[in-house]
C-alpha cells in the first residue's frame, strides 16, 4: 500500500468581503501518495493558489485540515510549522522567487543553511541538485545572468534540496516558451520517477496536466477528477 502524503479532509476556506462571506474552497477533500503527481486545473478565480497556499502552511484554513506526511499543519505552532515546511514542502512558483543578491548554487543552499547545515554541507548538496537539473556550469552565476529557463531550473533545484515529502507547484512553465517549457516539464518527469516526493501542480498548461499521474479541476470550490 501507498504511503500518504498529502491529505486533505473537509478543507474549506471562506473570506470576508464586506457584508458578505466568499466560499472558495467547500469541504474539498484531497490525498495524494507518494511518488504520485497530481496537476490541478480551472477557471482564473477559482482557488487554485488559494490551495496551494493552505496546503503548503502559507494560509490557514476556515475549517478542515491538511496533513503532509502524516502531520496536521494545524497542530504546528508558527516555529514549528516554518522548520517543517523546511523539512517537508518545497515550493515552485510561477515567478521563480530567486534572491538576485546570490548565486543560482547559494539560491539553491539558502534552505539547507536555514536548516542548521553548515555552509560546506549545504553548498555539497545544493552541487548535486544543480547537476541534476542540468545547471552546473552556471552555479556562480546571479538570477539577472540566467535566462527564464534557467532561473526556473533553479528554483526546481532549491524546491527538491531538502529530499521534501510534497513539491508545490504553481504554473511552473507559465511565463516560458514552450520550447524551454518542454525542456524543463522531461525534467520533471525524470525527477519525479526518481522520486517519493509527492508533486501537486497548478497549471493552465494542458501538456504540463498531461504529463501527470491524476489531472483534477477545481470548481465550485471542490476538487473533481478531469
Amino acid at each position: 500500500m501507498s504511503e500518504l502524503m498529502l491529505e486533505c479532509r473537509d478543507l474549506s476556506r471562506v473570506y470576508r468581503e464586506g457584508p458578505q462571506d466568499l466560499t472558495v474552497l467547500s469541504e474539498l477533500e484531497l490525498r495524494v501518495n507518494a511518488g504520485e503527481r497530481v496537476a490541478i486545473i480551472g477557471s482564473s478565480g477559482s482557488g487554485k493558489t488559494t490551495l496551494l497556499n493552505l496546503l503548503g502552511g502559507l494560509d490557514t484554513p476556515s475549517s478542515g485540515e491538511v496533513r503532509v506526511a502524516g502531520t496536521s499543519l494545524a497542530s504546528l505552532g508558527e516555529a514549528e510549522l516554518g522548520r517543517f515546511r523546511n523539512r517537508h514542502i518545497g515550493f515552485v512558483y510561477q515567478f521563480h522567487h530567486l534572491l538576485a543578491e546570490f548565486t543560482a548554487l547559494e539560491n539553491i543552499a539558502m534552505p539547507l543553511v536555514i536548516r542548521g547545515l553548515t555552509r560546506r554541507e549545504a553548498r555539497v548538496k545544493a552541487e548535486q541538485l544543480l547537476e541534476r537539473v542540468g545547471m552546473a556550469p552556471r552555479g556562480e552565476h546571479k538570477p539577472g545572468e540566467l535566462s527564464g529557463g534557467e532561473r526556473q531550473r533553479v528554483a526546481i533545484a532549491r524546491s527538491l534540496v531538502t529530499d521534501p515529502s510534497l513539491v508545490l507547484m504553481d504554473e511552473p512553465t507559465g511565463n516560458l516558451d514552450q520550447t524551454t517549457a518542454g525542456r524543463i516539464l522531461d525534467m520533471l518527469d525524470e525527477i519525479a520517477s526518481q522520486s517519493r516526493c509527492a508533486f501537486v501542480i497548478v497549471t493552465h498548461d494542458p501538456l504540463i496536466a498531461s504529463h501527470q499521474d491524476r489531472v483534477l479541476r477545481l470548481d465550485g470550490g471542490k476538487l473533481n477528477p478531469q
